[in-house]
């Protein structure tokens, strides 16, 4: 049986992960590959550090990255440590070297994943990164390899635990954000500095891996719309239910009108959709193809296991081709197609809106805003008008046919210029998921 022999950078949580796997599973492992799966060594900076179920003297720690990149025993380098440098670093200096590499690194391949992925042909390397998208679901894996006979028309879903937790949270037990913010941060749901999940970027690295590998595009991350659910209210929450929907956090790209759309941002979807029951830090991901049509994915979307699972899942595949001797095939890596889709510009995207107006309780307001939202080329669907006490601004909640986003922009601009409306007003955009 040939061996297989894997070097680690980074003991963190998923790393850790990585291990308890190898112990508890790795007899069925290495008899779905035909081979033996050797850690050969470790690489992080903190050695001493206990990591819960693992026994750190069995294990091969080294301080330094360049003992498992240099080693040339070392055919498989799972990169976990995360963030921009020096990951990019140390992955192009494996894949250069001839070594096959794995990472769940997802803000490194949605700012570097073309410079990746090309170093990886030119060196005729396997890169997998199905850890990088919703942890322990078989996301990419199922794209690339169980749906190329379709065009896919659209990918969409919660692809943030973090955001879908306060969400869920907020809408379940009618708690104000910034509550459901802490508990969050005190479970070990969101970080110290949960700004790169609450404000949307998380989603939108997944979102731009996602579209990559669904759309054969490349997007470039400025370019994807991105809004994070900081603005939601308690009220907005309150105000969805008693319309019928609920609010999530959704990463969005579609193909519409020959191009791409590509955004995240809060969202209102019915309260009977299936995505709607998505609660807690689980993910769930629906994508349409033209062939198979509607496919749902849902799981885990982050965890120690569940992302350590789809680590092996590619460490797996990697070491069963390198043990029998089938070689990496450059057509195998993410590539754009010759006619990728432009990506549409989000002014001229099109949906249906909720919007909560703070206006003063005078007469003739709601014809006011109404006007103006007619002016536009938005017509309403339904208002509701909630009490409020004497003297103070009135929430006028609204919800409108598709409309065109330059056109609510433009709309939105003028209400808040009125002297009756209080402060500016919330938006959020409604699809029937």
């Amino acid at each position: 049986m040939n061996e297989i022999r894997i070097g680690l950078l980074g003991l963190g949580t998923v790393g850790a992960g990585v291990v308890k796997i190898l112990d508890t599973h790795g007899a069925e492992m290495q008899e779905r590959t035909d081979c033996r799966l050797t850690l050969a060594a470790i690489a992080d900076a903190d050695l001493v550090r206990e990591r819960e179920g693992i026994d750190l003297a069995r294990l091969h720690l080294v301080p330094d990255a360049r003992q498992v990149l240099d080693d040339p025993s070392i055919q498989i380098v799972i990169e976990l440590i995360g963030g921009l440098e020096p990951a990019r670093t140390f992955i192009l200096r494996a894949l250069a070297a001839g070594k096959h590499v794995v990472t769940a690194n997802k803000a490194l391949l949605a700012h570097h994943g073309a410079e990746l992925f090309e170093q990886a042909r030119r060196h005729r390397v396997m890169l997998g990164f199905e850890a990088a998208v919703a942890g322990g679901i078989p996301l990419l894996r199922a794209v690339r390899e169980g749906l190329p006979a379709n065009r896919i028309a659209s990918v969409f879903g919660i692809v943030n635990g973090t955001c879908n937790y306060i969400l869920s949270k907020m809408t379940d037990e009618r708690l104000d954000f910034s509550v459901v913010l802490k508990e969050a941060q005190a479970r070990g749901y969101a970080e110290a500095d949960p700004a790169l999940d609450i404000e949307g970027m998380d989603s939108a690295h997944k979102l731009q891996i996602l579209a990559m590998v669904a759309f054969r595009t490349s997007l470039d991350l400025k370019d994807i719309y991105t809004e994070g659910i900081t603005g939601v209210a308690h009220e907005d929450v309150v105000n969805a239910a008693e319309l019928g929907y609920r609010i999530k956090l959704l990463a969005i790209a579609k193909a519409s009108d020959g191009g791409l759309e590509a955004r995240v941002h809060p969202t209102m979807i019915p309260a009977q959709s299936p995505l709607a029951a998505v609660s807690g830090v689980y993910n769930a991901v629906f994508i349409s193809g033209d062939n198979v049509g509607n496919l749902m994915f849902y799981g885990r979307g982050a965890g120690q296991l569940p992302t350590a699972s789809a680590v092996w899942s590619d460490a797996l595949e990697i070491a069963r081709r390198v043990a029998h001797g089938i070689p990496a095939l450059p057509v195998e890596l993410p590539s754009v197609a010759k006619a990728p889709l432009p990506l549409r510009p989000m002014d001229e995207i099109r949906s249906a809106y909720y919007l909560r107006v703070m206006a003063l309780d005078r007469p003739g307001v709601l014809a006011q805003v109404a006007g103006i939202l007619g002016r536009h080329d938005i017509s309403l669907v339904s208002v509701l008008q909630k009490a409020r006490a004497e003297g103070e601004a009135v929430p006028v909640v609204m919800l409108t046919h598709d409309a065109r986003e330059r056109d609510m922009r433009a709309a939105l601009a003028a209400i808040d210029r009125l002297p009756v409306v209080a402060s500016r007003t919330t938006m959020i955009r409604v699809e029937p998921a």
